[in-house]
């Protein structure tokens, strides 16, 4: 970990106007680390950097610098803290393999982590559908009790499903989460997951290329999608749209050279549709965590009761015969509006509502947006 003294020239070179990542990674090339960049001459900066970039390097960082490096420092003494630059030994080798490694690292847990020999990204849809969310919550347990880290942004949806699936994994194998943040590492974002924050910072990682007080951000988070997948063997997509976040992840761990893996889905959702674009363009469709595992090499055996798609389509909930089987075939596994159910499963309107309520109650149906409904497989 980087000392007080070097976190200080560190972050007096990541804030000084004109530099960033690339930039800063010419400088570091050229005369290597920071304090050494401080003692060059003006003459041999601008040739590489200009005059004006030169310039602002050899001037006393101002007081807003100032005043993040004292925070800074006192936050990295704490805990569990820390700070990793790109000559530190604890660095993420995964990240020196991708186009531009981000300079300095904040980390809030077990930093360890990032060397995990298993390390798998999920990512997928903040508005997932019921299915969606359970399923990748029981592949991130599965894949965790086979000693498999999960790494996720921390996002609604799928994300915070992950890390949740690999916190709850149990046994002296089980891997855990890291999560890579858009903000800050001293910033919860979105509020509501404050708790997961805890959790993940106690049991596994917060990671963050922010400055620490880095609001959320639009332009923050397809920056953070590198990172997941940089640090990752490789990408498994749960649900996505065609224009989404994750398929920009996916595509990013495609040019880092990572594998790429989707869950198919149905063909009426909307959800479905970017994973299906990934199968077609060549990404490793997914039906049960053991598919994964098996691509890797990561053949631990998996607990007899793996939550999975496949396992759960033979113990779906519902009676065998009767009526409510009636309703529960019609669903199928498609989502589908209520008149559509209405029609397919000859039940009337005022019957089949109540009924409705009642199997979603028990956690068999889920109630979409829109009045539509989907059928939840019990694992």
């Amino acid at each position: 970990m980087a000392s007080a003294e070097d976190l200080a020239d560190w972050l007096r070179l990541m804030q000084t106007p004109g530099v960033g990542a690339l930039t800063a990674r010419q400088l570091l090339s050229a005369f290597g680390p920071p304090q050494q960049i401080f003692q060059t001459s003006h003459g041999a900066l601008a040739r590489v950097v200009g005059a004006t970039v030169a310039s602002a390097l050899l001037s006393e960082p101002d007081s807003e610098t100032q005043d993040l490096i004292a925070r800074t420092q006192e936050w990295a003494a704490q805990p569990g803290h820390a700070c990793l630059t790109l000559d530190d030994p604890g660095y993420p080798q995964s990240l020196l393999d991708i186009a531009d490694p981000p300079p300095l690292l904040y980390s809030l847990g077990n930093t360890a982590l990032v060397g995990a020999p298993r390390l798998l990204a999920m990512v997928g849809a903040r508005t997932p559908t019921a299915q969606g969310e359970r399923d990748a919550q029981a592949f991130a347990q599965a894949f965790s009790e086979a000693g498999v880290t999960i790494v996720s942004g921390f996002a609604l949806g799928i994300d915070a499903a992950a890390h949740r699936g690999a916190l709850a994994a149990a046994g002296a194998q089980a891997g855990s989460t890291i999560a890579v943040l858009g903000t800050g590492c001293d910033r919860v974002y979105p509020p509501r997951h404050r708790d997961l924050a805890h959790a993940v910072a106690e049991r596994g990682l917060l990671l963050s290329e922010f400055p620490l007080g880095t609001p959320p951000s639009k332009g923050n988070f397809p920056r953070r999608n590198r990172l997941i997948s940089g640090l990752s063997r490789g990408v498994l997509v749960v649900e996505a749209a065609t224009h989404s976040g994750s398929l920009i992840t996916a595509r990013l761990a495609g040019e880092q050279g990572r594998e790429v893996f989707a869950m198919p889905g149905s063909i009426h959702n909307p959800l479905a549709h970017g994973c299906h674009l990934l199968i077609r363009e060549g990404a490793k469709l997914v039906e049960t965590a053991q598919d994964v595992l098996e691509e890797f090499g990561w053949d631990t055996p998996l607990p007899a009761a793996e939550p999975t798609p496949a396992a759960a389509q033979d113990t779906i909930a519902g009676p065998a015969e009767g009526p409510d089987c009636d309703i529960l075939r019609a669903l199928g596994y498609d989502i589908r509006n209520f008149d559509e159910l209405s029609a397919r499963s000859g039940w009337p309107a005022d019957r089949l509502g109540a009924r409705l309520l009642e199997l979603e109650l028990q956690g068999h149906v889920a109630r979409l947006p829109g009045g539509r409904f989907q059928r939840i497989a019990r694992v």
